[in-house]
């Protein structure tokens, strides 16, 4: 097993050092999905404001990699920009399938469904991953991750407990679309963080996206309403954008030091800062049973990829 070096002399495995930064972008998740409620609200237009939002993202990620595209090569064998058609092609498929055409999906899906519904089908997103994962990345599923991936569904089942209730119609349509289109996105990153670094990945991801969300919003004709936006308004996307930004720079991190089941299901646990907020900022009460779910799951996913044997897969 590939051991890293700690700078307090410790040794650190891959492995676990993914996982570690999986917990970190679940909680960046939590809060991100509070913060995100209360700025929509400030917009006319989801997608309007998605379209900004993602726009700062980009820009801050572009910034955080550009000191590692000065350089010839980048650490652990990696490209740190694009050296063949193939790779520029995987970086705009990447702008697409996760920057892009699933957020248009997403809300505008939005529109047109409940919003437990949504909540429910986008935290499916670990069980596509794992259904991909397997075939694709060769990965290993074992009875510790089927448990886990159940006690998460159950815990989401519990705490959008009329998601089965909606029918499911055009907009939930749309966000089953986004949802196994971001899943996908893991396995391509997941292939593509061997060979290029996931800072060039992240920017690829959002500043590319954001190219395409643009040219979405001029076809709509809703490039008055990005342009017209106020100076609130760009406050709320500057403050979501920059914890996108944290979101997918910790997200691709983490796909490059561990199994992508693994970090997909540590992910979850974004569920429990979402609700812990809500309850002590909006007076909401906590659905213990759901809470402890997920935890319980996100806890058993954590476990069964710490204990994994080591050359199983190589992450």
């Amino acid at each position: 097993m590939t051991m890293l070096d700690h700078p307090l002399g410790l040794h650190v495995s891959r492995r676990v050092q993914g996982v570690a930064l999986a917990f970190v972008t679940a909680c960046v998740s939590g809060v991100a999905v509070y913060v995100n409620a209360k700025g929509v609200a400030h917009f006319d237009d989801a997608t309007v404001y998605t379209t900004a939002k993602n726009a700062v993202a980009g820009g801050l990620l572009l910034v955080l990699a550009l000191p590692l595209l000065a350089l010839p090569a980048a650490p652990r064998g990696r490209a740190a920009r694009p050296r063949s058609r193939r790779q520029w092609a995987a970086l705009a498929v990447v702008a697409c399938i996760g920057g892009s055409i699933p957020f248009i999906l997403f809300f505008e899906g939005l529109a047109h469904a409940s919003a437990t519904q949504a909540a429910f089908i986008h935290k499916t997103l670990v069980v596509w991953v794992a259904l991909l994962a397997v075939p694709l990345l060769r990965e290993r599923v074992g009875p510790e991750h089927i448990a886990a991936i159940g006690l998460l569904i159950a815990g989401q089942l519990w705490l959008v407990r009329d998601a089965g209730v909606v029918a499911f119609g055009p907009g939930e349509a749309m966000i089953l679309a986004a949802t196994l289109l971001w899943a996908l996105e893991v396995i391509v990153v997941k292939r593509l963080v061997v060979e290029l670094e996931p800072r060039t990945l992240a920017a690829a991801r959002m500043g590319l996206g954001t190219v395409v969300l643009g040219a979405w919003i001029v076809v709509s004709g809703r490039a008055g309403e990005l342009l017209g936006l106020g100076a609130g308004e760009w406050a709320w996307a500057l403050l979501t954008g920059s914890l996108l930004a944290a979101y997918v720079a910790t997200w691709y991190g983490a796909l490059a030091l561990a199994q992508a089941v693994d970090v997909t299901a540590v992910l979850v646990l974004g569920a429990v800062v979402t609700a812990a907020l809500a309850g002590v900022y909006d007076g909401v009460p906590v659905d213990t049973v759901g809470v402890v779910l997920i935890t319980a799951g996100g806890g058993l996913a954590a476990a069964a990829a710490l204990r994994r044997r080591p050359g199983l897969v190589a992450p």
